[in-house]
């Protein structure tokens, strides 16, 4: 901002009701003024005048080499470096002149301090920052000083889901991001390299990644819910469920197969399923919730909510300060604010690319015929809203909902999923997890195959050896039966 001159000066005293122009006399008080400014920074930016009075009447002070060391010393004493430009307008007829001490607004760099001090701004008013509001601005940050960076000495090794560890690497692996060598490390020396531990201390994205006992941890949650019609007045299916990202994005994905509709063609002896809403899309925007959320909150969370037309997905936080929508959807660089978290699920295959989540939501989308996913913020919260037609609205509920499969309805999805999956083939308890792109293998026993033995389609190939290191899985003749059924009504 030019202030090198009295036009400038005039401008400035008119916004002196906008609460960002304090007023001072002379230097004396530059104390006071640098506290100000130090506010200021800390807030939308400002400018501090010298040779003013309190009512906004100009009477300037003369300006020595002595006085433009004090500024320039004064200024260095703010913390972290700040930009702030020094302007001074000469009084005509006179050897004094106004000193305009500017800086404008450098959100990515709060907080600020003065001499080791943090000040706020309210209205007309400069005091010194609360302590949890210092924390607040200072996790905002980032770097070393953001919530997922910082230790958890309570939080140990022991307290990770080691499977879910050597999982990710495993992925690495397969996409050629990790070397082949890391399957052979110690799982220290593996978190390590993840940037999850240091000197013997894990840090807070350690649990968010790979925890299992998240008590501390209440952010950590997941809720989900199927509504009945398009509002929130009747629930159908209403769930919550706290554990790492891995273990949500897969109790995530489960819930979209139950509630959404499915239809699709027969390939050879598979049936490729489409759901209401694309499969990609809906698993990008939950990574990403996951991923770039405000986890420094404790009663954050992730929410999935399905309606009749539509499917909303929520987190807590916000855009970065300088991201618009119109740059959201026109392309834009990544900046992940969980830099770790993102950093770990990069290397483990679960975010693609960073910067293009966005794109590939829209071009799901209208690969499927259906709108453009719509982005919404209000500050503390964004959601995701992806709208499409429900050919059963208005239909009786059915308890799994699926549309055109090759095995009889009277099965929930995630079975169908497996059986149709398994078909002529015998998989082992991975292989099947990494065919259906899931993680967490307690939410896969549960969910899938538990069931499915339990209802007489799948059987193991040592069934009195449980444990047996070669152990895979086959379809019963019931299966195969159900899967030729399925195959004959189609």
């Amino acid at each position: 901002m030019e202030t090198d001159n009295l036009n400038s000066i005039q401008d400035l005293i008119a916004e002196k009701e906008g609460g960002k122009v304090e007023f001072k006399q002379t230097t004396g008080q530059l104390e006071r003024g640098m506290e100000t400014l130090c506010a200021f920074l800390n807030g939308e930016g400002g400018t501090i005048l010298f040779g003013m009075t309190d009512n906004g009447k100009i009477i300037g002070q003369e300006v020595s080499d002595k006085t433009k060391r004090e500024i320039a010393e004064a200024i260095r004493l703010i913390e972290p470096f700040a930009t702030v430009t020094v302007s001074y307008a000469g009084i005509p007829d006179t050897n004094k002149q106004v000193i305009a001490l500017y800086a404008e607004e450098q959100r990515y760099m709060r907080p600020f301090s003065y001499k080791g001090r943090a000040y706020q701004r309210i209205e007309s008013v400069t005091s010194v920052m609360p302590q949890d509001k210092y924390n607040h601005l200072l996790m905002q940050r980032g770097g070393k000083y953001s919530w997922e960076a910082m230790p958890n000495p309570d939080l140990q090794i022991n307290d990770l889901d080691e499977n879910a560890v050597i999982g990710a690497v495993r992925a690495g692996i397969n996409c050629g991001r990790l070397p082949e060598t890391t399957i052979r490390e110690e799982i220290p020396a593996i978190l390590e390299k993840f940037d999850l531990l240091h000197g013997g201390k894990l840090n807070n994205a350690a649990a968010v990644l790979f925890g299992r006992n998240l008590y501390d941890y209440p952010q950590c949650l997941l809720r989900m819910a199927r509504f009945v019609g398009t509002t929130k007045e009747e629930f159908r299916d209403n769930q919550r469920l706290q554990g790492n990202i891995y273990t949500l994005l897969d109790a995530a994905m489960s819930f979209f197969f139950k509630h959404l509709s499915l239809s699709g063609k027969i390939e050879g002896l598979y049936r490729e399923e489409k759901l209401s809403v694309p499969y990609k899309a809906l698993r990008e925007c939950c990574i990403n919730a996951f991923c770039h959320r405000a986890y420094h909150r404790p009663g954050g969370s992730v929410g999935i909510a399905i309606y009749d037309d539509r499917v909303e997905i929520e987190s807590s936080g916000a855009f970065p300060p300088d991201m618009t929508l119109e740059k959201l959807l026109g392309g834009h660089s990544s900046e992940p604010p969980n830099l770790i978290i993102a950093n770990v699920l990069y290397k483990s295959e679960l975010l693609e690319s960073w910067g293009r989540g966005i794109s590939l939501m829209i071009d799901e989308c209208r690969r499927a015929g259906i709108p453009d996913p719509e982005f919404h913020t209000d500050g503390s919260s964004v959601w995701v809203v992806f709208r499409y037609k429900n050919e059963t609205a208005g239909q009786a509920p059915d308890k799994h909902p699926t549309s055109t499969r090759q095995v009889p309805d009277k099965y929930p999805t995630s079975i169908v999923r497996l059986i149709e999956m398994i078909g002529e083939r015998t998989y082992s308890l991975k292989e099947m997890m990494g065919m259906m792109e899931l993680k967490d293998r307690e939410n896969f026993l549960v969910n899938y195959l538990n069931p499915s033995m339990e209802a007489g389609l799948v059987e193991p190939l040592y069934p009195d050896q449980p444990k047996h290191p070669k152990q895979k899985y086959q379809l019963t003749e019931q299966g195969k039966a159900l899967l030729q059924e399925g195959k004959k009504k189609n």
